[in-house]
């Protein structure tokens, strides 16, 4: 008994000296957005994207391209002069280069344009995954941090159901050692503090889990210290038919779908390309040197000066290859389209669902809030009747756990409504536009 005063003495102590800053929840979503690890990649994610979707990516501009060179060669040379006589050269050959060159796709089918367009729509899919990361980190951050708001609550909650316990103890020892109460009621009295005190202990312990889980989603020291905002709003006039209406205008999986709809929309086109010839275009401006040994008959020579041409490609045939692609391309957007369907059903059934559970944890509120109110005044009869001897330890402890017990079940269904609140709302895709 004196080692577990010991340890709710050095908890108490370290819970006065740690609850310092008060995190609220609107400092809790902005650091998340800043700090978060999965919204910092997913942000990254979004920057590649826009690079990729640029005319320098997507073979709009023209390639420049410079190149030099020199090669050595120690030969003979034999050749016959007009008068039919043997002439032999031998020497070695020194020749170097030089170029500067350009090169610039015309017209290749359309297919540039296309990747080009299909890359834009890629980083516009890609804005929507970082869309549904942040909306996801942004409930997880909230299940945990209503989590440590519950576990606030619960953790007062049940310290004072342990003060009541050692006041009741204190009583009975009063009351035997004075011939007014027995032995029994002491010793129940002592294992009810135990068993509170045991509560408590838990209680603090996960609450500690949970503040370290809330400090590691927000990309920071998982032991510093804080106290949350234990005050919960509920939205107002949540109709469920404008939900109807506009989630699957702003659900962000419905989204998602539509962006890749269009972009094998493009593939098709970008397949099509195939058929198409290709025109393209090449300047250069070259120089060359070849410098031969004092022995050799040949003067060095040098030349120098631009070059350009056009060229066109055409594909006539090649085996049936680029209509497979075509089809191929045709059956993915088909695919793409059954996706869709399949997904505007289960959005529906999932918001029907998110709405019965939200409207559920509403009534469950209401009921325990009623029941938390009956419990406790139950309880306040119960201690004044106590104090006249009109109760026993057994019916005081009786009415000490129900009104526990409704007071935790309270706080749990406060959370758990607010909770599926969000939950609706990010089905809807109102979740980053509402308030928290």
């Amino acid at each position: 008994m004196k080692s577990l005063k010991y340890i709710l003495l050095l908890i108490f102590i370290n819970h006065l000296a740690m609850g310092q800053e008060l995190l609220t929840k609107e400092e809790a979503v902005s650091r998340a957005l800043e700090f978060n690890y999965d919204i910092k990649v997913a942000k990254n994610n979004v920057e590649v994207a826009h690079n990729l979707a640029s005319p320098k990516n997507n073979n709009y501009l023209p390639t420049i391209s410079a190149q030099a060179g020199t090669t050595y060669s120690d030969s003979k040379v034999k050749r016959d002069d007009e008068d039919g006589f043997a002439i032999n050269n031998s020497g070695s050959v020194v020749r170097m280069n030089s170029s500067l060159n350009l090169n610039y796709t015309i017209f290749d089918g359309m297919g540039r344009k296309y990747i080009f367009e299909r890359a834009k729509h890629d980083a516009l899919l890609t804005e929507l995954q970082a869309r549904q990361i942040t909306e996801g980190a942004l409930v997880q951050l909230f299940v945990a941090y209503h989590e440590v708001a519950r576990l606030t609550e619960n953790e007062i909650i049940q310290r004072q159901g342990l003060d009541i316990s050692k006041g009741r103890l204190l009583r009975a020892q009063y009351g035997f050692d004075y011939g007014q109460g027995t032995q029994l009621d002491v010793l129940n009295a002592e294992v009810d503090v135990n068993t509170d005190s045991i509560n408590y202990l838990t209680i603090v312990q996960q609450l500690g889990n949970s503040k370290r889980d809330l400090n590691l989603l927000l990309g920071r020291n998982v032991d510093i210290a804080f106290e949350v905002d234990t005050t919960v709003t509920y939205a107002e006039n949540i109709d469920i038919n404008a939900l109807r209406e506009e989630v699957h205008q702003n659900n962000v999986n419905i989204l998602q779908i539509n962006e890749q709809i269009i972009s094998s929309e493009y593939d098709i086109g970008i397949s099509k390309s195939g058929w198409v010839p290709k025109i393209g275009a090449t300047a250069s401006y070259g120089w060359t040197r070849s410098d031969f040994e004092e022995s050799s008959n040949f003067t060095d020579i040098t030349t120098n000066g631009p070059s350009a041409g056009v060229s066109l490609i055409w594909n006539i045939f090649d085996g049936g290859a680029t209509s497979t692609q075509v089809q191929n391309a045709k059956i993915t957007l088909q695919s793409q389209q059954i996706v869709k369907e399949r997904a505007q059903q289960q959005l529906d059934r999932n918001l029907n669902n998110a709405w019965t559970t939200y409207q559920t944890s509403l009534f469950i509120l209401e009921a325990q809030r009623k029941n938390l109110e009956t419990s406790r005044r139950n309880f306040e009869r119960t201690v004044e009747q106590n104090k006249f001897g009109q109760v026993t330890s057994i019916e005081f402890r009786q009415a000490q756990v129900n009104l526990l017990n409704a007071a935790l079940i309270y706080s749990e269904a406060k959370y758990s409504a607010k909770n599926a609140e969000l939950a609706l709302l990010q089905l809807s895709g109102h979740l980053l536009d509402s308030e928290f």
